[in-house]
């Protein structure tokens, strides 16, 4: 049995950063930008907020570049506060190193395994003692998860139950299933 998997962000992830103005180290986007202009040259950044204090701060995201080398359509969705913008310039590793943040997706993301979940669903009896399924996993976003965590929450078992499976060599995949990933990947569950 072939099935599909989508890890899907549901809100814009935590970005984690110093607060000059209180001791708190996490910021809430909400995908409002800035742009100035200096003659022919623009700066544009992304204002996201302090979760302790509500300070506002900036993550840059143009510095001196000349109007002629930035696309109009850039520029339209920046004046827009285009929530998808954000999103994607929060997930480009370009941004993220040259503003030195790291991002938290606690609570920013959800798994669609394409199967609604029964009422009486039960660690046991989500798949069956004969089954072979073959899974692909697709991430819609650059989402760090654990793909043990993954199998343990689109199959309806416990973390240590996956574990198991994977040293008994049940729960097979080309990539390591241990630590964590952001692309794509597909696996093997025999039971």
């Amino acid at each position: 049995m072939l099935t599909s998997w989508v890890v899907m962000p549901t809100c814009l992830p935590t970005v984690l950063r110093r607060c000059h103005a209180c001791p708190s180290g996490r910021f809430r986007a909400n995908g409002k930008f800035r742009v100035n202009a200096h003659h022919k040259l623009l700066d544009a950044w992304l204002l996201v907020r302090c979760a302790g204090c509500g300070d506002t701060a900036k993550i840059a995201l143009l510095e001196r570049t000349h109007v002629c080398s930035v696309p109009p359509g850039l520029l339209d969705r920046l004046h827009a506060n285009d929530p998808v913008l954000a999103a994607e310039l929060l997930q480009n590793p370009a941004v993220l190193r040259r503003n030195r943040l790291a991002l938290d997706w606690t609570g920013a993301w959800r798994l669609d395994t394409g199967a609604p979940v029964p009422p009486d669903h039960g660690a046991g009896d989500v798949i069956d003692a004969t089954d072979v399924i073959d899974v692909s996993v697709r991430f819609a976003a650059r989402i760090p998860v654990r793909p043990v965590r993954l199998v343990a929450d689109g199959c309806g078992l416990s973390g240590t139950e996956v574990v198991r499976l994977i040293e008994a060599g049940k729960l097979v995949s080309a990539v390591r299933l241990r630590g964590r990933i952001t692309g794509d990947f597909t696996f093997t569950l025999k039971r």
